[in-house]
């Protein structure tokens, strides 16, 4: 059979993509190298729980046409982020927040937590941000920095914060209120059953082959397609021509515990560097799940190796500029667009996929 569109990838790009085009008459074959649709967002359902296997995704955002779009294909619950960060023996709330700084200096007022920090900037003496570290330091001071900043952000990287660019950490946002929504977007949730749900309604009426690579298929089949809709890593589908850009993985060790409730709070940070995991997620607590039992994740950042899943580009200024040779590449290559994170070589939130989706495919006639 003969496709307008090979879609390589079924996760959100892919699955809207798809969606988008099936609307216009096209046919599209969607395949995945996974055994399961949904790509990152996947969930699975364990003893009653959906557990998000690929780390915690909660959906926010302020684009009411992307709010809109999803709301089509998911019933979402009113679940706002609000982390707790674990230091040693202390608990703080995320974002930094009058909740945060009255916990740590024992003060009640903004303009008491207004001081401290800025005395803390003006005695460090930075001038021109030279690594990461000084670039924190110059935002939020040493106290934040050292507790809640530092150790977290080295096992996130696998690297000392001195050795990382300061372009990495161009703000630290601190709230002045007594507030700890995460996300300021007015909209927010988690769909009641699922993203790996929303997405195959998405993908309702479009033809899905799964455990499928992409090589492998396109070799077997190299006219299956007029188009190809490429939302894997761009360096691999140009055989790293250029070189490899760099990834960050993350390990997921699960643990299912016969207990209610583990940790009061779906995510949990392990700020100091001596715990290796950067935190853990009680699953059920996205859904206000009310189950006898609990599934937690804790999750290892690694430096990716070919083989591992790739999670975050590390866009520094070497990166970037390898892309951009891809880039220019690619804008040569009429017949394949390239789309999602691994494909544009971006961490993108969920909404800014399903936006660009939606951009992609209304450029598509």
């Amino acid at each position: 059979m003969h496709y307008d569109y090979l879609i390589v990838g079924a996760g959100l790009f892919g699955a809207v993509f798809a969606h988008e085009m099936k609307e216009k008459g096209k046919r599209c074959l969607v395949i995945d190298k996974r055994s399961h649709i949904a790509g990152n967002v996947y969930c699975a359902e364990e003893e009653g729980i959906l557990v998000h296997r690929y780390g915690a995704h909660i959906f926010h955002t302020s684009d009411e046409k992307v709010w809109k779009y999803v709301n089509r294909f998911a019933a979402f619950n009113h679940y706002i982020n609000s982390p707790i960060a674990v230091y040693k023996d202390e608990t703080y709330n995320l974002p930094f927040n009058m909740n945060t700084f009255s916990r740590m200096w024992g003060i009640r007022t903004p303009a008491e937590a207004k001081k401290i920090i800025a005395d803390q900037i003006a005695d460090l003496h930075i001038g021109e941000p030279k690594n990461l570290e000084e670039q924190a330091l110059s935002l939020v001071g040493r106290d934040v920095y050292e507790k809640l900043v530092k150790g977290y952000t080295e096992k996130q990287w696998g690297r000392k914060c001195t050795e990382l660019p300061a372009f990495i950490i161009r703000r630290l946002p601190l709230r002045f209120i007594y507030d700890n929504n995460y996300f300021p977007d007015p909209y927010q949730g988690i769909p009641v059953d699922g993203y790996t749900a929303l997405t195959a309604r998405l993908l309702e009426g479009t033809d899905v082959l799964l455990d499928t690579e992409y090589r492998d298929f396109v070799k077997a089949n190299p006219d299956a397609a007029d188009k190809t809709v490429y939302t894997g890593m761009i360096d691999e589908f140009y055989d790293f021509r250029f070189g490899h850009l760099e990834y960050r993985s993350v390990r997921f060790e699960d643990e299912h515990l016969d207990t209610d409730n583990y940790q009061g709070n779906a995510v949990v940070n392990y700020t100091e560097a001596e715990i290796p995991y950067t935190r853990i997620i009680e699953h059920k607590h996205f859904a206000f799940g009310k189950q006898p039992t609990t599934i937690i994740s804790r999750e290892y950042p690694s430096e990716w190796k070919e083989g591992a899943e790739p999670y975050y580009p590390i866009n520094n200024e070497r990166n970037n500029a390898l892309y951009e040779k891809y880039k220019a590449f690619a804008d040569q290559e009429p017949s394949v667009i390239f789309g999602g994170r691994l494909g544009t070589y971006k961490y993108y939130d969920m909404d800014k996929v399903i936006a660009a989706a939606l951009e992609a495919a209304g450029k598509e006639s």
